[in-house]
């Protein structure tokens, strides 16, 4: 029982802590210009919304012009994704979401003693 314990210290001690949710988001393939920005008003106020309430901490404009890419403050990737979801571009099925758990930097805990 006592090693078994052990063993569950060890792998939370070694797994990473999911502290946001990474989404890359791209315009789907045959989505014109003219239609993402019919949108872009809903999904513009809809998205500082989210900024001003904490759910999205970071945002940035991809280089291809081809989306964005929104650091969340979500737990898990299913509230990263109902998150999404509820937002204009989604309901209208005009973007690829791509979901990445992201936490804090795993090798950094050598430095604190704890490999």
């Amino acid at each position: 029982m006592a090693h078994q314990s052990l063993a569950q210290a060890q792998a939370q001690a070694t797994s990473p802590v999911t502290t946001g949710v990474m989404v890359i988001l791209t315009v789907k393939p045959g989505v014109t210009r003219e239609q993402v920005m019919t949108i872009m008003p809903a999904e513009i106020r809809q998205t500082v919304q989210l900024y001003l309430s904490g759910k999205v901490r970071e945002w940035y404009s991809r280089s291809d012009g081809r989306g964005v890419i929104l650091l969340l403050a979500a737990s898990d990737v299913a509230e990263a994704t109902t998150i999404m979801e509820g937002l204009p571009l989604a309901k209208q099925d005009l973007m690829d979401h791509a979901y990445i758990a992201v936490g804090p930097l795993l090798p950094l805990r050598l430095l604190m003693g704890n490999p």
